[in-house]
């Protein structure tokens, strides 16, 4: 991807105590940048009551050099100097009115971007953004798409500013389909995954970042995670080992150990391997998509669970904790077969169980963990995801 050099204006406006960046402006090539409280200016600062409607305006000299020209009745002031028409370069502060907002100027060439390495996300020259084409939602700059389903669209994003960490970095934004916007239970499902996860603290969990509405459009800013979820994973590269299936198991069985733990306990009701991540820097897996949570004891609501992984009770509308360490079962035979568990399930008298004694890579012992923990009665299951997983470990 490469670009024509040109100049990028950036304006900055500054916290007073912290000086940190709260909003921020970009012009590229521009003739003239008009600053002040009207809609119409470039740079519009409509709270701050000094500010004079067209306060002040600036026109370039030369590449490096512009001209600044004080409208507003208040003055203006550049490194703490008033100011009626002067030249401002790179870096000067200019404050409009004495006690009013305080903004950086700065200047820079854009880079060309050329031979960056494919699929880049940034450039290796500048460090800015590779993106064909500018799009921005509130000051969040959008870099690729990650999917698109019936619930939104997932996009990586941009944090340049820092607003939500302090420091830039990548993150993942969730956008709800502007047609579900009046369907109450999609709105019941986004909302409350974000609800959530502002509530949970756990290394196997994504981080919450923010929830807000914009040009009434709801969005779920939250950690990135960079790996490849377990169905993908298999797909790609086939069926894992036994021990390498069970040691992922383990590591769902902490997180929902977690889960399980708060009060009340929360039931994530969508445990399959689309849903687990496996990140690439440590390896670890990671639970995502938290729009299924259902708090025990709440109002019975809308069945969800995935065909083969949902437990019987789920089906029913009943889910408890029980039913997240059913899903484990029929995730194990997924990653150590590569095949859709629903293949594996037998009929037994009344009861349609998950019957893998066929499977020869399989030893007789995992089979019994994974033929209890999915009984189709829960009280005859592992009571706790605590439980599975020390079984799982005997197994290892």
């Amino acid at each position: 991807m490469t670009e024509k050099a040109g100049t990028i204006v950036t304006i900055s406006l500054l916290d007073e105590r912290s000086q940190q960046v709260l909003q921020q402006w970009q012009f590229e090539n521009p003739a003239r940048i008009r600053l002040g409280r009207a809609p119409e200016n470039d740079v519009v600062l409509q709270d701050y009551l000094a500010v004079s409607r067209h306060h002040a305006e600036l026109h370039p000299l030369d590449a490096q050099q512009w001209q600044l020209t004080n409208l507003g009745t208040n003055g203006t002031f550049v490194n703490r100097q008033l100011m009626s028409q002067g030249v401002v370069v790179a870096g000067d502060r200019i404050r409009l009115a004495k006690d009013g907002p305080c903004l950086e100027w700065q200047l820079h060439e854009r880079c060309t971007h050329e031979q960056n390495p494919p699929q880049s996300l940034f450039c290796i020259h500048c460090g800015e953004p590779l993106v064909a084409e500018e799009r921005f939602i509130r000051q969040y700059q959008i870099l690729r798409v990650l999917g698109q389903g019936g619930m939104g669209t997932t996009y990586l994003a941009w944090d340049r500013q820092g607003s939500l960490t302090g420091q830039p970095l990548t993150f993942v934004l969730k956008e709800m389909n502007a047609d579900l916007l009046s369907v109450a239970k999609a709105q019941e499902l986004f909302e409350r995954e974000a609800r959530v996860l502002q509530s949970l603290a756990h290394p196997g969990i994504p981080r919450y970042y923010d929830f807000f509405t914009e040009q009434n459009q709801k969005y779920l800013a939250m950690e990135s995670i960079h790996g490849q979820n377990l169905e993908q994973r298999i797909y790609q590269k086939g069926p894992v080992p036994p021990t390498q299936a069970i040691a992922w198991a383990i590591q769902i069985c902490n997180i929902l150990t977690y889960l399980h733990s708060l009060s009340p306990p929360l039931v994530h009701r969508d445990v399959k391997p689309a849903n687990l991540m496996l990140r690439h820097r440590d390896k670890q897996i990671i639970l995502l998509d938290f729009g299924a949570v259902k708090e025990i004891g709440t109002p019975l609501g809308t069945r969800i669970g995935a065909e083969g992984y949902s437990a019987p009770e789920q089906d029913r509308g009943q889910p408890c904790p029980q039913s997240d360490v059913f899903a484990i079962a029929p995730t194990l035979v997924f990653l150590m077969t590569g095949e859709a568990p629903l293949k594996y399930y037998r009929s037994h008298g009344r009861q349609f169980r998950l019957d893998v004694k066929g499977i020869p890579t399989i030893a007789p012992h995992l089979q019994q963990v994974i033929e209890t923990a999915s009984h189709p009665d829960l009280q005859q299951r592992y009571q706790t995801a605590q439980d599975l997983a020390e079984a799982l470990h005997r197994c290892s």
